[in-house]
């Protein structure tokens, strides 16, 4: 990677790596060496969990967690509905092919 770009970091990537640290009880230095990152980096990930507050890592805002409930039943409503044009087809189909 040449000096001046950025790599990004998904919020899953960084909880799992915070992960490594809490939950498999791996040290800081040995996490972020086996996952290519600096030391610093991953103790502020750490501390940024930690702290209360929408930003923190793992920890959604009620607002991500409304959309998220609202995104979530509109998809179950469309479930039900393909449900219900699939129990129509295959009664259809059956009642066709006797």
């Amino acid at each position: 990677m040449s000096k001046g770009t950025r790599r990004r970091y998904s919020e899953e990537f960084k909880a799992d790596a915070v992960n490594l640290l809490e939950a498999h009880g791996y040290r800081v230095a040995e996490a972020a060496r086996r996952l290519g990152i600096n030391r610093s980096m991953l103790n502020r990930w750490r501390r940024e969990r930690h702290e209360p507050g929408p930003g923190a890592l793992g920890r959604p805002s009620e607002d991500e967690r409304d959309a998220e409930l609202r995104r979530l039943r509109e998809e179950v409503r469309k479930l039900r509905m393909e449900k219900e044009i699939l129990k129509k087809a295959a009664a259809f189909f059956a009642s066709e092919s006797n």
